[in-house]
Order: C-alpha cells, then structure tokens, then sequence
C-alpha cells in the first residue's frame, strides 16, 4: 500500500469484507509503539447516553408517573 498525496491509503477488498469495514463505517485511528492501529469504531456512544435528556421538558413529573406505575 502507498500512502496518497492527500494522505489517503485503500484497504483492500478482502480485509474490508473480513473485518465488516464497509461503506460509511467509521473507523479510529491509534497511535501505538509499533506503529498505527485502525479499527472499526464500535458502539460510539454509552446506551444511557443515547436517551439521555430524552424526558426533558415533558409536561408531567417523574416521580407521579413512577408512583403510578408501582400501582401505589
């Protein structure tokens, strides 16, 4: 493999296919003491991070609705 003039380098087909490095898939880039390591980036964010802030600002409080739901 050459490195492009715009720093660019093409991983090939078969390496692509075998580690599901597809189309769009993002990928990290790390330095380490033998050189650089690229690997498909996997789960880029926490799941408790994803709904995070989801109920904010809705128009009935949490704790009612907990209540509500345990039947008390």
């Amino acid at each position: 493999m050459r490195i492009s003039e715009r720093g660019q380098i093409t991983i090939p087909k078969y390496l692509r296919e075998r580690f599901g490095m597809h189309h769009n898939v993002e990928v990290e880039v790390t330095p380490t003491e033998r050189g650089l390591l690229i690997q498909k980036r996997i789960g880029t964010q926490h799941p408790v991070d994803r709904v995070a802030g989801i109920l904010d600002g809705a128009d009935f409080d949490i704790d009612e609705y907990i209540e509500e739901i345990r039947g008390r």
